[in-house]
């Protein structure tokens, strides 16, 4: 007889979304690790920006937060969740301050059974105490998503000594769970005042992770020690991780500096995202010496969105047809020659190159009867997977395209009266792009180059990082240049990125200001589908209806990951299926 049978659940040591997990319970490491890796050395990173808080869990400290503290990229040296991700395999999870996760074939609850030897980094234990208080804390003080986790649960409770268990309700999905597990950090009951949590100051709080903070430099340097005591070092998740004595993240306030940096050899790593810069930038002496290393890694991920982002909040984003003119107008070709020496393909899909992008794959009967009458909405080209972009001949005065454009805006409601676009009441159609970089101020002056021949008055603004943040939090700009990275198992952060009850959340990534009951279907579909099958008609269809949207004027993706490391920064010989891992790299000169 079955535990399910029995209305029980087995303990297991891995949940996967879809299928099962590839390792097997007697793991001893994750495959892209080394896990004969001797620790040791230092590491010293370099960031644009400032920050000025260690509380990354609330709208005021948001993206101001020190590195280190909630950053999947560097290996979340100070807090942790209960399992944590695999970068091998679509969207899996292995033990971490849970030892083993138990649920029934519906998921309409989890138990995380928790390490007997997980530690704070005082020494005590970490308790079914602190995670309760750790979900309600961020209900009540956190920011979004945080704040939202328990509506979907409808009792949360203490199991024995070491259990917490989470029954949900009808407002979860099957991918509640997984979040719970590995999105939602926990932290000391003990060592937190609720009610000075939301204040995001700068007092060194208590986490669990492998490292504690040194030394500290308000907004330009933060200094990392490895924890000789940490409960963690050799559970199968942790083994090949963690690998420096010491971690030192340092702020910049330009780009420039943080390269002219890492040239001297300040900064040890460098990720490249300029195929110029890529091309150009690497011939300083220490490069050609061969002291500094450039690399080239190709992960399995689906393309992700970077573009401009149109504002709906906006009067003059609201219409569809102004925002399909806009984006006809954008000349992709001619940025791509002249900025870029046509290094970069033009993005035609939230998921492109992969299964789940609706790029190339035509709507089959699944995916119609998921979109039901929304697939009145998509053109023949959308729903066929042949839809592009609109193209130019790389001029940058192509008249065809922009006699396009200009019917589009007609068609709006737009003309062109004495050398302006304007509406019905003769004004002009003006809007400002809020940048935050050299590289993006690049982008939008050619996007301005190509609107002004039409008549469209397109400002551009930069700012410091500071208030780039603060106005993004609050939805201040009229068109913001945002990157949307795509996995392989999208789920829940769709809701926060694209779903209704996240348009008018400060702080969420509803960039768009998006409230379409019809995404909100397909979000749900794909976050309750149970095969695979059902899952890439929901992604699919979901993408269809972005698309369609024109609610970003796509760029481009680079379907590679470049980056330059100094020699003496070693790395693991495999890589994952999601690429490179910097928390798994280490100081070669240690071995």
């Amino acid at each position: 007889m079955s535990y399910a049978s029995l209305g029980h659940a087995e303990p297991m040591h891995g949940l996967a979304m879809h299928g099962e997990p590839a390792l097997s319970a007697d793991f001893a490491h994750f495959p892209y690790v080394n896990p004969a890796v001797k620790k040791g050395g230092t590491i010293n990173y370099g960031v644009v920006g400032t920050f000025d808080a260690l509380n990354p869990f609330v709208l005021k400290g948001m993206r101001t937060s020190a590195r280190g503290l909630w950053d999947p990229e560097l290996g979340n040296l100070f807090y942790e969740t209960l399992m944590t991700r695999s970068s091998d395999e679509a969207f899996t999870l292995y033990g971490l301050l849970a030892e083993t996760a138990e649920w029934d074939d519906a998921r309409s609850f989890v138990q995380f059974n928790l390490n007997p030897s997980a530690r704070w980094h005082d020494g005590k234990p970490v308790t079914p105490e602190d995670v309760i208080f750790s979900f309600e804390l961020l209900r009540d003080k956190g920011r979004p998503p945080f704040s939202s986790r328990l509506a979907a649960v409808a009792k949360m409770e203490k199991v024995g000594e070491h259990g917490v268990k989470f029954t949900f309700n009808e407002k979860a999905n099957r991918e509640t769970p997984l979040i719970f597990a590995t999105a939602t950090p926990i932290l000391p009951k003990h060592a937190i005042d609720p009610e000075k949590f939301d204040k995001a100051g700068l007092d060194i709080p208590i986490g669990s992770g492998p490292y504690k903070i040194k030394a500290l430099q308000p907004g330009d340097k933060i200094t990392w020690e490895r924890d000789p005591n940490y409960w963690g070092k050799d559970i199968p998740s942790k083994v090949g991780f963690d690998n420096y004595d010491e971690i030192t993240v340092t702020y910049f306030l330009q780009e420039n500096t943080l390269f002219e940096a890492f040239k001297k050899g300040a900064i040890d790593i460098y990720p490249e995202g300029d195929a110029t810069h890529w091309q150009r930038a690497y011939d300083f002496p220490a490069a050609t010496k061969g002291d500094v290393i450039k690399e080239t890694f190709k992960p399995g991920l689906p393309s992700g969105m970077l573009g401009f982002v149109f504002n709906t909040r906006r009067p003059i984003f609201a219409d569809q047809k102004v925002r399909e003119a806009l984006s006809t107008a954008f000349d992709f070709e001619w940025l791509n020659k002249t900025l870029y020496e046509g290094a970069f393909n033009r993005t035609q899909s939230y998921w492109q190159n992969s299964a789940l992008g609706a790029y190339g794959n035509a709507a089959d009967a699944r995916e119609l009867a998921l979109l039901g009458q929304a697939k009145d909405r998509l053109s023949a080209e959308i729903l066929a997977g042949t839809y592009t972009q609109s193209a130019t001949d790389g001029s940058g005065t192509d008249r065809k395209a922009l006699s396009k454009a200009v019917k589009l805006f007609a068609e709006a409601g737009y003309k062109i009266q004495g050398g302006k676009m304007v509406d019905g009441s003769g004004r002009q159609l003006a809007f400002e792009v809020m940048t935050q970089n050299e590289g993006q101020e690049k982008m939008a002056l050619a996007f301005q180059r190509t609107l002004k021949l039409i008549g469209v008055e397109m400002g551009i603004r930069t700012v410091d990082d500071a208030q780039y943040q603060a106005r993004s939090n609050s939805f201040d700009y009229d068109v913001i240049i945002k990157a949307y990275t795509s996995s392989l198992s999208p789920g829940a952060e769709q809701v926060n990125r694209w779903g209704s009850e996240s348009r008018d959340a400060n702080g969420s990534f509803n960039y768009a200001g998006v409230a379409d009951p019809d995404i909100d279907r397909m979000i749900e579909a794909l976050l309750q589908a149970r095969s695979t099958e059902d899952f890439q008609a929901a992604v699919r269809a979901y993408d269809r209806l972005l698309v369609a949207g024109h609610y970003v004027v796509p760029l481009y993706h680079v379907g590679e990951q470049w980056v330059a490391r100094w020699k003496h920064i070693g790395r693991p010989e495999t890589q994952p299926l999601y690429g490179y891992q910097r928390a798994t790299w280490f100081d070669a000169r240690m071995q």
